[in-house]
């Protein structure tokens, strides 16, 4: 893969395909496919492999340019249609992560969405909901049409913690298909929020929070798989506690650790998330290590004991015991099966 430099800047950038969140020039490196220019600098430990391709060190993590920012808006928010997006040329972007909310409502679509290693159907009605922190890769047809919108926390974060709510219930899942009719009542929000975003009338962004809310509500009402209904402390509780474990995994991984960030015993956590997901506390903190050793791995050239120390193991052999046992492979066969 050729190094593009596109961007005074920049020292350099790795051909990654992805949305212009930052407004700047497009460039073209391979027919009928679009390459946007954005500021993402490579780690200084960056070296050339022997076959003259450059890996990053660290994951790549894409930033909301600071050209976006609006001077009324109290963070960063874009959201752009799809078709003119496109303009005709398909998208794909290589796997890489994000620092803010991404949501990809697609009318019509094809080509191929995995998002934290997980494979999802690109098609008709279907929206993609993406936290911050997640990884994905995406090949997306020329021909697709909907809106991609993008926004920091600091953006929605809401007054009360109902609103809050809502964005946490909504971006527990990734992907949603909808049928025609629950799609337009998305489709519909969208387009408000893009012309307000357009027209920046006096309030714009008071108005796309507002309808930021309905989509959020709609997107809630079509969780098909959402757990058994709980009540509101066990949902808020569970809400925060797997805030604080995407926060802290890397350093905290003992139920009593999370248990004291919530001023709760340990019985009380696992009384609540045994309610809300039938799963111990324990497997939950698992599964959460599990999934950011695999981030590492596969978005990653790194070496495993670099992986381990990273995930906070200082005992490389115990983690690579971890890992099989959770996975069924070790990093290494893991990192040559599937990337």
């Amino acid at each position: 893969m050729k190094i593009i430099n596109t961007s005074s800047g920049c020292s350099a950038k790795k051909s990654v395909l992805h949305p212009p969140i930052s407004g700047k020039p497009i460039s073209h490196h391979r027919k009928n496919t679009i390459s946007i220019s954005n500021c993402i600098h490579l780690n200084p430990t960056t070296t050339l492999h022997e076959k003259g391709i450059y890996r990053l060190e660290k994951i790549t993590i894409r930033h909301i340019a600071s050209t976006q920012k609006e001077p009324d808006l109290l963070g960063n928010f874009s959201i752009r249609d799809l078709q003119n997006l496109l303009a005709g040329k398909d998208m794909v972007q290589d796997l890489h992560r994000h620092d803010f909310f991404y949501l990809l409502a697609l009318e019509r679509g094809n080509g191929h969405h995995a998002i934290d290693f997980i494979p999802h159907h690109v098609g008709r009605y279907s929206v993609f909901f993406m936290r911050p922190g997640q990884v994905h890769e995406l090949q997306l047809k020329s021909k697709s049409t909907g809106y991609l919108m993008q926004f920091s926390t600091e953006f929605y974060f809401p007054q009360d913690k109902g609103g809050l709510s809502l964005l946490r219930k909504a971006s527990t899942i990734n992907h949603y298909q909808l049928n025609k009719e629950s799609f337009g009542k998305i489709t519909s929000t969208l387009e408000s929020i893009q012309q307000e975003f357009s027209s920046k009338k006096e309030a714009y962004n008071v108005v796309i929070k507002s309808n930021m809310d309905l989509l959020l509500i709609e997107l809630i009402r079509n969780q098909t798989s959402a757990p058994e209904k709980v009540n509101l402390h066990t949902q808020e509780k569970l809400e925060v506690f797997m805030g604080l474990l995407e926060k802290n995994i890397f350093k905290h991984k003992q139920v009593s650790q999370y248990a004291d960030m919530l001023n709760l015993s340990v019985y009380q956590l696992n009384s609540i998330v045994k309610a809300a997901l039938g799963k111990t506390c324990s497997a939950v903190i698992n599964e959460q290590i599990i999934l950011e050793a695999k981030r590492c791995i596969l978005a990653t050239s790194i070496q495993i004991n670099q992986t381990a120390y990273r995930l906070g193991y200082e005992d490389v052999s115990y983690f690579i015991r971890f890992f099989k046992k959770h996975t069924g492979h070790t990093p290494d066969s893991f990192r040559q099966n599937f990337k």
